[in-house]
C-alpha cells in the first residue's frame, strides 16, 4: 500500500514513516502543501495523511485543490485542533476521515488500512436521481432549484446510496461504506439517519426516495421518488 505523508513536523513525519514502513507501507514524504498537491497530482498512493497546519497551502486548501482537480485518493486529515468545526470543515472539502494529534500509531494503521479497504473510485461530476443530484466535489444536494443542507454524515449516506441507485443495499454495507468497516456500535444508527435524510430530501417534495425493503436494506429510487 502506497501513502502520502504531508506533515511540517519533520521528526514526526519520520517517527510515522518509519513505523508504517515496518508494516509494509511505501512511504513517501513532504512537508508543505505544495509539493503535497504536485505528488499527489503526479503520482498514484491509496491514501494521504495530511496534516492541516503545514507552510504555504494549508491542508484544507490542499484538500479542496485536490478534488477540484478530479483527485479521489482517500485523505486522512491531522491536527491539533480538535473542534468539531474543523473536522466539518474538512469533511466538507472533501477529507475521508480525521485524526487528532496526539495520536494512537495502532489507530492510525487501521484507519489507513480502512480506507485503502474502502478505495477511491472514480466519481462522477454530479450524481442524479431525478430530479435529486449530489455534487461530490462542491459538496451540494439539490432537490430541483432547492439547495439542501446536509450534515456530512448524511451527506455520506446519500451519496453510498445514489452511487448504488436502484440497489438493495444493507445495514452492514453502509456501515462498512459511511461508516467504518470497523464499526462495532449501534447497527440501528443507519435507520436514524436514513430518517434523518428523508425528512430533508424526501418529506419537504412529497417524495419517497429512499424506499425500505423489509429484512433486506434500503434502495434508492432511480427516478428520485
Amino acid at each position: 500500500m502506497r501513502v502520502l505523508i504531508v506533515e511540517d513536523e519533520v521528526a514526526l513525519a519520520e517517527t510515522v514513516r518509519r513505523g508504517l514502513t515496518r508494516e509494509g507501507f511505501v512511504v513517501e514524504v513532504v512537508h508543505n502543501g505544495e509539493d503535497a498537491v504536485w505528488a499527489a497530482t503526479e503520482d498514484l498512493f491509496d491514501v494521504v495523511v495530511l496534516d492541516i497546519m503545514i507552510p504555504l497551502v494549508d491542508g484544507y486548501r490542499v484538500v479542496e485543490e485536490l478534488r477540484r482537480r478530479g483527485v479521489w485518493t482517500p485523505i486522512l486529515m491531522l491536527s491539533a485542533k480538535d473542534g468539531e468545526y474543523d473536522q466539518s470543515d474538512a469533511f466538507d472539502l472533501g477529507a475521508d476521515d480525521y485524526l487528532t494529534k496526539p495520536f494512537s500509531f495502532v489507530v492510525l494503521v487501521a484507519r489507513l488500512r480502512a480506507l485503502a479497504r474502502r478505495g477511491a473510485p472514480e466519481r462522477p461530476v454530479v450524481l442524479a436521481a431525478g430530479d435529486l443530484t449530489l455534487d461530490p466535489a462542491r459538496r451540494r444536494v439539490r432537490r430541483g432549484d432547492v439547495e439542501i443542507a446536509l450534515t456530512p454524515r448524511e451527506f455520506g449516506l446519500l451519496e453510498y446510496l445514489m452511487t448504488r441507485k436502484g440497489d438493495v443495499v444493507t445495514k452492514t454495507d453502509i456501515l462498512r461504506a459511511v461508516w467504518d468497516p470497523a464499526f462495532d456500535g449501534d447497527p440501528n444508527v443507519v435507520e436514524v439517519y436514513v430518517r434523518y435524510l428523508r425528512r430533508k430530501i424526501d418529506l419537504p417534495f412529497g417524495r419517497a426516495a429512499i424506499v425500505t425493503e423489509r429484512g433486506a436494506g434500503y434502495r434508492l429510487d432511480p427516478d428520485g421518488g
